[in-house]
């Protein structure tokens, strides 16, 4: 049925190239996923939008962009999508850090309650400038986009249209349905509630590749003093559905030694997800093979980790494009 949908959808944009499409599509991916929290939310909202693109193509007259347009309905869907109270987050917003020692296994969460990781693939940033790519790579950080869960729906999307998108007030507010003194007060009310990006941040880098690479030797060989040598000090390790969460080489090493040991023989498959390294996570099953586990999204500082955050979800190996068994 999607796919029946996206072709339908893209039968509209027959004069666009198909790399345009595609540019389009990843772009309102972006924003679906940084309004909603979750891939697939954001999956079935794109899908929606161009639906409904689709549906009423006949009224587009062409006194804004196709870009705009398609925003603007990825916009009203969205927003329709949030007005259940429910919000999405992170471990680290819900408690303080779990002392590891003696620590009993919580009951895990629903997927609903989550911000949940997204493959690099699935989006663009759609800016061509330096700066620009940095805003795009940061405000999908897992951290952000769980900031972005606090604010109301319009708020979001008017930090997300001005500062990521960089629509201007003008399309904002029309995007909004409101006028450009409302669409700048919600922006204010975001500025103040979400954190800046540093663009001149160093933290803000890519992963060393030589501590990604010793990452999956020390994680595979389940060597735990490899393993907490590439922590930094304050690093968080957190295990979605779970709410507990760890801070500290020393927290992380006791539960990696208790629980965690059950991890022991895992195989790592690289992957991207969210501006950060990743990783899909398979066990051995008993049998001479791997189920899927985990994804892990890495964060780094450039050469030590400072977040590994594992996702306990086996939909999200399908989303990723990983088989379901080695």
């Amino acid at each position: 049925m999607r796919i029946e949908r996206e072709t339908e959808a893209g039968a509209i944009f027959g004069g666009l190239e198909r790399a345009e499409y595609e540019r389009l599509t990843r772009e309102l991916t972006g924003y679906c996923y940084r309004m909603l929290g979750s891939p697939f939310d954001a999956e079935d909202a794109v899908q929606d939008t161009m639906v409904r693109a689709w549906r009423d193509f006949g009224r587009f007259e062409g006194r804004s962009s196709l870009r705009t347009w398609l925003h603007r309905i990825a916009t009203n869907v969205c927003i329709d999508m949030l007005r259940k109270p429910s919000r999405r987050t992170v471990p680290m917003e819900l408690q303080p850090p779990t002392r590891a020692e003696g620590a009993q296994i919580p009951a895990p969460l629903a997927e609903r309650t989550w911000v949940l990781p997204i493959p690099d693939a699935k989006l663009t940033g759609g800016n061509a400038d330096p700066a620009g790519q940095v805003v795009s790579r940061e405000t999908v950080r897992l951290a952000f986009v769980a900031a972005l869960q606090r604010l109301t729906p319009r708020q979001r999307a008017a930090l997300i249209l001005r500062d990521v998108l960089q629509f201007s007030a003008a399309e904002t507010a029309e995007l909004l349905g409101t006028t450009v003194a409302s669409a700048n007060s919600a922006l204010q009310r975001a500025r103040a509630t979400v954190p800046s990006i540093d663009e001149d941040d160093p933290a803000l880098g890519r992963a060393d590749p030589a501590l990604l690479e010793e990452y999956v030797a020390a994680f595979e060989a389940y060597d735990v003093a490899r393993l907490t040598a590439l922590l930094r000090g304050d690093a968080v390790n957190s295990m979605p559905p779970l709410p507990l969460w760890l801070r500290g080489q020393d927290e992380i090493r006791l539960w990696m030694l208790g629980p965690g040991s059950e991890c022991r023989g895992s195989r790592l498959l690289p992957t991207a997800a969210n501006s950060c390294a990743a990783f899909a996570q398979y066990r051995p099953d008993g049998r001479g093979g791997y189920h899927p586990w985990a994804i892990q999204v890495l964060e780094t500082d450039g050469s030590l980790i400072t977040g590994l955050h594992a996702y306990v979800f086996p939909e999200l190996f399908t989303y990723f494009g990983f088989p379901a068994a080695l």
